[in-house]
């Protein structure tokens, strides 16, 4: 019997790349848009620390109402925007960076006709419905074929989603990653994927996704701060695939409501 503790090893492109980790950023809604902060913010310290950074892509096709103002930081003069133009602007201004802003859903009905036919080294989902996350998960199984160099090649999926003081995140890898052979852990290649791992789970849900018709009602639906614990914590996640290089968690569930996580274990 193997006592071993469980352990993922990065892979080694995420540490040691020749090109910028391209990063599909899906969903700029509450989470996403605070998850787009910490990625600068991640960007920013990774390459003061001599690695090439992140190059994001956002995905989002929603335009910005009052009902968003509050729990997303937008200004009155952006209502009306595109939530993923008004973000990365902002972002490319303030960090001096030259992510992208793609006004267009990620999903399997238009992958051919996106930035590089939606290719990233790791995809960052939030997203509100099992729907979208089912059709996501499909689209990575396209985006994996003829990904045979490095800097196109479909490493990871972080997936988050929560409810109104619920949430969790979850960590996947795109096939097997290579790990190296250790004495002092059992080493795990492959990460399952939210829609395999939770599939029936997801199939019972009941799916609401009506837009908010003011802050009152989103904030019924989500309260104010889930949407940037989630990302913080889900960004602490990243981050230590970059700096420690291996992770024992793959995930955490959160409840907000009575301040306690989680973690979810590699297996």
């Amino acid at each position: 019997m193997n006592t071993l503790k469980p352990m993922h090893y990065t892979d080694n492109y995420l540490i040691n790349p020749t090109n910028p980790i391209t990063i599909n950023l899906i969903g700029a809604g509450g989470t996403g848009s605070r998850m787009l902060t910490e990625l600068a913010r991640m960007n920013h310290s990774l390459m003061a620390l001599g690695h090439t950074g992140l190059q994001v892509n956002l995905y989002d096709d929603d335009r910005i109402t009052q009902a968003n103002q509050g729990r997303q930081l937008f200004a009155d003069a952006e209502v009306g925007l595109y939530k993923s133009v008004a973000l990365i602007n902002r972002t490319n201004r303030f960090f001096g960076t030259n992510w992208k802003a793609i006004t267009e859903q990620f999903s399997t009905a238009n992958l051919k006709s996106l930035p590089n036919r939606g290719k990233a080294n790791m995809y960052i989902s939030c997203v509100d419905t099992v729907s979208a996350r089912f059709d996501i998960a499909k689209a990575l199984q396209d985006c994996t074929e003829n990904s045979s160099w490095e800097r196109n090649k479909s490493l990871y999926w972080l997936d988050l989603g929560n409810s109104r003081n619920t949430g969790q995140a979850l960590l996947s890898t795109i096939g097997e990653i290579r790990q190296p052979t250790s004495n002092l852990y059992r080493t795990v290649a492959n990460l399952p994927m939210v829609t395999d791992e939770f599939k029936e789970l997801l199939e019972a849900q009941t799916e609401n996704n009506e837009p908010s018709c003011s802050l009152a009602e989103a904030l019924e639906k989500q309260d104010l701060f889930i949407n940037a614990t989630l990302a913080n914590m889900g960004a602490s996640l990243l981050w230590r695939l970059f700096r420690e290089g291996m992770t024992a968690q793959r995930g955490f569930f959160l409840n907000l409501g009575n301040f306690k996580s989680e973690p979810i274990l590699v297996g």
